[in-house]
């Protein structure tokens, strides 16, 4: 069995208010032993990429320039200046969709060994009604994910 991690996938949120420390914590403990690129991604709906562009200063974005409009976001810039302090290649790739698909898709197309995302508790009614990302990334992901609780 081959346990080598070439690529880690990292869905980062679009709250400028999440705590990240984690998350990134967790991906360093992973990327740097590993020699790891990291690839921070982020899925938009089509309506929060419009308005991400705009108040990114970006504001006749398409979708072609959504990794140059991730690239601005404050999580990103955040997290790979963490990432660049240890040493870590990291790259972008947003998308605009469902973010599930997006992510396991990104996750296939990129080869990535692992997948890390974010969580929240939520009670069970907030589960039922909303659904969990965490859940369904780690039903459908083509690798292992691991799941960072961030509160």
């Amino acid at each position: 069995m081959d346990t080598t991690i070439d690529t880690v996938l990292v869905a980062v949120g679009a709250d400028p208010d999440e705590e990240l420390g984690k998350v990134i914590e967790a991906t360093v403990q992973l990327a740097v032993p590993t020699g790891a690129t990291v690839v921070l991604a982020h899925v938009f709906t089509p309506d929060e990429f419009e308005s991400a562009a705009e108040r990114l200063e970006y504001p006749d974005a398409t979708v072609e320039d959504i990794d140059a409009v991730l690239r601005r976001h404050r999580q990103v810039r955040d997290f790979g200046d963490a990432l660049t302090e240890h040493d870590v290649r990291f790259d972008v790739r947003g998308a605009v969709g469902d973010v599930t698909d997006e992510l396991v898709a990104m996750a296939s197309e990129l080869g990535a060994e692992r997948v890390i995302v974010a969580g929240h508790r939520r009670s069970p009614t907030g589960k039922a009604v909303f659904g969990s990302l965490s859940q369904e990334l780690l039903l459908e992901a083509p690798c292992p994910v691991t799941y960072v609780k961030s509160n």
